[in-house]
């Protein structure tokens, strides 16, 4: 078994399939979780026997996270990732923002991922990295403005894992990046994206290992860095 660890939250699908596939190929142990039975995701660990474990998780859910920190020691996982998210639908003008709505993106995509991390933070390495799923659509710099909901998610999400970084993780060791995974060809991203799985699971992967210094930075798949 190898002495390398991973957690992928949010595994069923898209990136999180990708990413807990290229994993077991790099040779890591792989935690990668499912909010319900993804056959995809059972069939990469039925092919990467036994290094794939998969365990139920809704990132929203506080037990359901508390229980998957038992899955590992302390100390012991080298790279958690927090994939989880939505899009938040096609009505994301100014004028479609509501109570409701904007308390139910930001909650998913920003609040829960960001306190999650922080209840496994235990589990993490020194010198380990927690990399948090955010998008170029979180650049304030970067924006051209609308798709509101999904854009407002990220740019908190962006916020709290500085937070998580600065508040919680750089004492222990432990890096936070967040990442731009590219415009990608999934079921999010539409079949008009520029890139494939494959393209942008490599490249975060080939960044989040070559991480040294815990810092935290907003990196996208090709290594380049994304304004705030």
């Amino acid at each position: 078994m190898s002495d390398k660890t991973a957690i992928v939250i949010g595994a069923s699908r898209g990136l999180g399939l990708g990413l807990t596939q290229e994993l077991a190929r790099r040779g890591y142990k792989v935690i990668a979780t499912e909010r319900s039975t993804s056959p995809d995701l059972h069939d990469v660990a039925k092919a990467n026997a036994p290094v794939v474990e998969i365990v139920k998780c809704d990132v929203t859910d506080e037990q359901a996270v508390a229980g998957l920190a038992s899955a590992c020691a302390e100390g012991s996982v080298d790279l958690l990732v927090m994939n989880p998210g939505v899009y938040g639908g096609d009505a994301q003008g100014l004028e479609d923002l509501t109570r409701d709505n904007v308390a139910d993106i930001v909650m998913t995509n920003a609040v829960a991922p960001a306190q999650a991390a922080l209840t496994l933070l235990p589990l993490m390495k020194k010198g380990g990295t927690i990399a948090m799923m955010s998008s170029k659509m979180g650049s304030i710099a970067d924006s051209s403005g609308g798709v509101n909901l999904y854009r407002l998610s990220k740019v908190s999400q962006n916020m709290l894992a500085r937070s998580l970084f600065a508040k919680h993780a750089e004492e222990r060791g432990v890096g936070v990046i967040s990442l731009h995974p590219g415009w990608v060809r999934t079921d999010m991203g539409g079949p008009n994206g520029l890139i494939d799985v494959e393209t942008s699971v490599n490249g975060m992967l080939d960044l989040l290992e070559a991480e040294g210094t815990p810092r935290h930075a907003f990196l996208a798949y090709d290594g380049s860095e994304v304004p705030w």
